[in-house]
């Protein structure tokens, strides 16, 4: 019979692979001590080393991408108000 898989959960994962790069402790006491192979640890750790970048841009471009859409939401209330005030102008006689 096959033995099942154990899933672990993000938390762990983080856990373990920030215990790894911190380096106080070898990879086989860390694995040793969360009951899974030392192999496991090194790829949870090579993981966060890979994607560490990703987080701080990602974060950074969407700070970007909101910001864009905050300035052509304004654009678009200023075009729509000074269309009303043109035509609030012709309504009312006034010069331009």
């Amino acid at each position: 019979m096959p033995k099942q898989r154990r899933k672990h959960s993000a938390e762990m994962k983080v856990k373990v692979a920030l215990e790894a790069l911190k380096g106080q402790r070898p990879v086989n006491e860390i694995a040793s001590h969360y009951g899974i192979h030392p192999a496991q640890v090194a790829a949870w750790k090579k993981q966060a080393l890979e994607q560490l970048p990703r987080v701080f841009s990602e974060r950074r471009d969407r700070e970007e991408q909101e910001a864009e859409q905050l300035q052509a939401r304004l654009y678009q209330q200023i075009g729509q108000l000074q269309v009303e005030l043109d035509w609030l102008k012709k309504k009312s006689g006034l010069p331009r």
